[in-house]
């Protein structure tokens, strides 16, 4: 195994400074190696990368942070056996883990009626059963540590349903409700949970796809996402946050005008 451990002698991160060291489920994500990026400019030293693919994983961080020392470790979010072996390998290669970011997930821009059963089943444990059962587990050891920060992708796809995307809002709604209480059940324990809702990123799991209003890049969320881990009073940070107070009101829009407003998006 990898040693990645920074030198002993510097202080890791904490609730309140730069992460030095950090486990990312499901690195081939466009926005986790832009997270990685922007880290990596502020003092992160060392990232061991989850995924299926963890070649490509490899290739896309050493493309984007250069100066990073990485690891890659194959990793299905749906074999949630291994999900606690997989937090203690990242921690045995970093010496600790200062961050955990997940970044797992499915697209589903139009993951509604047209779904199948098997498609259903399959959506519900990659965006939602997988990464909550991973969470907990890196919950735990963060916990046992004695610190650590826990970063959630999610979207605000979650906080409405819409017809032409109600399986895969679905999926997001039970994550993020799952990372809330997973933020406040950490009061206390030295672990914090960060939850970052973008709106549609331009990426190449959106190429062909018509940008939605507000829409957003892969940076702009790590920039934004580096920019609430250094604020304490922080769980949700919303990208752009101007979708913030915007979906606060589309949240209490009755059902039949949101559904006109909704229409096909």
């Amino acid at each position: 195994m990898a040693d990645l451990a920074p030198d002993p002698n510097e202080p890791h991160g904490s609730l309140n400074e730069h992460p030095r060291t950090a486990l990312v489920l499901g690195a081939t994500s466009d926005i986790a190696v832009a997270v990685l990026a922007e880290l990596a400019r502020h003092g992160l030293r060392a990232a061991v990368l989850a995924a299926r693919d963890p070649e490509a994983a490899a290739r896309a961080v050493a493309d984007a942070a250069p100066a990073l020392t990485t690891e890659s470790m194959a990793w299905d979010a749906l074999e949630v056996e291994g999900h606690r072996a997989l937090v203690e390998r990242a921690a045995g290669s970093l010496g600790q883990v200062d961050l955990v970011v997940c970044a797992v997930g499915l697209l589903g821009h139009h993951a509604g009626r047209t779904m199948g059963p098997v498609d259903v089943d399959h959506m519900v444990r990659t965006n939602f059963a997988g990464p909550a059962a991973a969470l907990a587990a890196a919950g735990q050891f963060l916990v046992e540590q004695g610190h650590g920060t826990i970063v959630v992708l999610s979207s605000v796809a979650g906080l409405r349903a819409r017809r032409s995307n109600y399986v895969y809002g679905s999926t997001k709604a039970g994550l993020d409700v799952f990372a809330q209480g997973l933020s406040d059940a950490l009061v206390g324990t030295g672990v914090r949970c960060l939850v970052v809702r973008p709106g549609f990123v331009r990426s190449r799991m959106t190429d062909g796809l018509d940008p939605a209003p507000f829409s957003t890049d892969p940076a702009t969320v790590a920039r934004a996402t580096v920019a609430a881990l250094q604020d304490p009073r922080r769980d949700v940070a919303s990208v752009p946050r101007v979708l913030g107070p915007l979906f606060g009101v589309v949240r209490a829009l009755p059902r039949p005008l949101w559904r006109r407003v909704a229409g096909d998006r």
